[in-house]
């Protein structure tokens, strides 16, 4: 694998962000971390908040990056995997599961020192991932159209419990913490959006998005009962009532989004799109939301993580027509 190695003043020069807007920026570039060991394709992140550490799914170049968030450094690789995917960090137990996509395989590694505890196998390409704290339970979406679904994993010792059948493979879902209910983005079932009962199950509602295709990322404001689903045929943002699962509002959005976070402090809802912008649209009102900013990023940035206790949006640019890749960090603006 050939290394690429770029002057840090070029790096922040190619990634000077640029905003359009009639606001001040709502997101400002306060760091922008060299990645010469990485090459291709950045997935999801996690965060454990307590050490202060950013996990980074580098798909492409099949290892995890560990981040020191003090100080803005990369601390540990963790190498070997198989296109991973989804990242789940928990503190509980302090450990690290990787869901892969090419093997089907949920890795969990100790929080220490990074050895492999266990694999979980599933039957093909293990996605997305989710941590609920109040059951200590980690669920896994995976499969492919012919054996789809959630996998449930007690947290502690990495055993599969269950598994929710699924139509087709989920990509984004939600968990809700005052309720039983999963919500699951399902675009191979024709762009629908799964309900599922995570008591028994069951499946309780299939919601249509109409003529948007593509439904990947899913955000939700569970306390004023909104889920956001970004589509990318066309880019948009769909506001849907969790009461009725009717759309009553829609907003453009960055193209070939991956990743979206509701900021419920500042109201915003954030998008980060893989052909270079993040779209920041501002909740007027639960049923108003318009676009606050299109802010410029490097093509590929298209996996973020928002964390709201640091007031920080983290972005993982998978370097395109020979830039390198690198992680942007974002402060909030009030």
């Amino acid at each position: 694998m050939i290394k690429r190695f770029w002057p840090v003043a070029l790096i922040a020069l190619l990634f000077a962000p640029a905003v359009h807007a009639q606001h001040p920026a709502p997101l400002r570039l306060i760091d922008t971390i060299p990645l010469p060991g990485v090459q291709g394709r950045i997935d999801h992140f996690d965060m454990d908040l307590i050490h202060r550490r950013l996990f980074m799914s580098a798909l492409g170049n099949n290892t995890l990056e560990v981040f020191d968030l003090r100080t803005n450094k990369p601390i540990h690789t963790i190498s070997g995997l198989h296109e991973p995917q989804g990242v789940t960090y928990v503190p509980k137990s302090n450990r690290i599961f990787v869901a892969n996509g090419d093997d089907g395989i949920v890795r969990i590694f100790d929080g220490d020192t990074y050895k492999l505890l266990k694999v979980v196998h599933f039957p093909s390409d293990a996605d997305d991932t989710r941590y609920d704290s109040d059951t200590n339970r980690v669920f896994v979406g995976y499969g492919d159209e012919g054996h789809a679904g959630l996998g449930i994993l007690e947290a502690s010792t990495g055993d599969l419990l269950e598994t929710i059948r699924l139509p087709g493979h989920p990509e984004s879902f939600q968990l809700e913490e005052s309720g039983a209910r999963i919500f699951v983005n399902i675009p191979t079932a024709g762009n629908k959006v799964a309900v599922v009962n995570r008591r028994d199950g069951r499946i309780v509602g299939m919601w249509s998005l109409g003529k948007a295709q593509d439904n990947f990322p899913m955000a939700l404001d569970e306390k004023d009962h909104r889920l956001f689903i970004i589509t990318r045929a066309p880019p948009e943002v769909l506001v849907l009532d969790t009461e009725s699962g009717k759309i009553i509002a829609e907003a453009s959005s960055a193209g070939h989004a991956d990743d979206v976070w509701y900021d419920e402090a500042h109201k915003r809802i954030y998008v980060s799109g893989g052909l270079g912008s993040i779209s920041v649209i501002q909740q007027e009102d639960v049923r108003h939301y318009s676009t606050m900013a299109q802010i410029r990023t490097p093509p590929g940035g298209r996996t973020s993580l928002f964390v709201p206790e640091l007031n920080r949006l983290y972005l993982g640019v998978w370097g395109r027509v020979g830039q390198p890749e690198v992680l942007q960090v974002y402060e909030v603006q009030p």
